[in-house]
């Protein structure tokens, strides 16, 4: 019995095994459909699919910088338990997740499920199906973000990947490449993880949102019983206070909060005899606004130990 690559892409839905091991269940069920599905079960690689509605919240973050090119990237990848977390298959799956992020470029997460794995012959969608088999535990790639090799990228992990933090900084010729210019990277990867500034500068928060908060001043203000002519002016002041607590140039430096983050780079820059300015960066903490598993794992596992 034929199948067309509808039925491959069907039989990879129903059961979240590769695309050439459903394939190769079809040929050898001639094309049907139950049959693939029970071939594909009998030979434990439809074992995602049970696995694919448990909820993964925990997991790694991982950030790091090619040391020949100078991209950066940095990956989140979810499983269900810390436990598979701490795991060096997972670990390195990740790490290898990010390799590919870095060589390939991938547009998206379905680009980067299709990027070829490294040293496996295999995509890294079929990889993953095969890791949620082999560990046990749903697994989800979240997401990546890549920066290029124009900027001089800094990576930054914090508590063995709960926080991961990618810099980019805008650097003068003078300085690339310069150890102190990564030493001050990673100080601002420190101050990021630790303060989680939402924007870069002022000029990046977005109107509404800056329209937003000033509604909430005036009404504030308004109601301490404030004439509305004299609230105006008191508004203007704290929203200042705003942009100081959520804009990362703007934020009291960690190490020194006498000086602002803007200020210490500038004058870390003048030491140094070059320019240096914070282009982008990007923090991600490990399930952050994802549904957290609300059972006890360990009685799960008793369950299953009397079964």
């Amino acid at each position: 019995m034929a199948f067309t690559a509808k039925d491959v892409q069907n039989l990879r839905e129903r059961t979240g095994a590769g695309m050439m091991d459903c394939k190769k269940a079809l040929t050898a069920s001639d094309g049907d459909f139950d049959k693939a599905v029970e071939f594909l079960r009998e030979k434990g690689l439809a074992a995602a699919a049970k696995k694919a509605g448990r909820v993964a919240a925990e997991g790694m973050v991982y950030a790091g910088v090619c040391d020949e090119c100078g991209v950066g990237a940095m990956v989140e990848v979810n499983s269900e338990t810390d436990f598979v977390a701490k795991n060096e298959v997972f670990q390195k799956f990740v790490k290898d997740l990010a390799t590919v992020v870095m060589k390939e470029n991938p547009a998206d997460l379905e680009a980067l499920k299709a990027c070829q794995y490294p040293e496996e012959g295999k995509t890294v969608a079929e990889v993953l199906t095969e890791k949620v088999a082999t560990i046990g535990e749903n697994i989800q790639i979240r997401r990546f973000v890549r920066f290029c090799e124009k900027t001089q990228n800094v990576a930054y992990m914090h508590m063995g990947g709960k926080i991961g933090v990618l810099v980019a900084l805008e650097v003068s010729d003078n300085l690339k490449g310069n150890a102190a210019v990564n030493e001050l990277g990673h100080d601002v990867c420190m101050q990021i993880a630790a303060m989680n500034p939402q924007y870069l500068n002022r000029d990046s928060v977005p109107a509404e949102v800056v329209e937003h908060e000033k509604e909430i001043l005036m009404a504030q203000t308004i109601n301490e019983g404030k004439p509305e002519a004299v609230a105006q002016k008191i508004v203007s002041g704290r929203i200042n206070k705003f942009f100081e607590e959520n804009c990362l140039v703007d934020q009291a430096f960690v190490k020194e909060n006498k000086t602002s983050v803007s200020k210490y780079v500038d004058a870390k820059a003048k030491e140094l005899g070059g320019t240096i300015s914070i282009k982008n960066f990007v923090r991600f903490e490990k399930g952050e606004g994802l549904a957290k598993r609300e059972d006890d794992f360990a009685a799960e596992v008793a369950a299953m130990a009397k079964k």
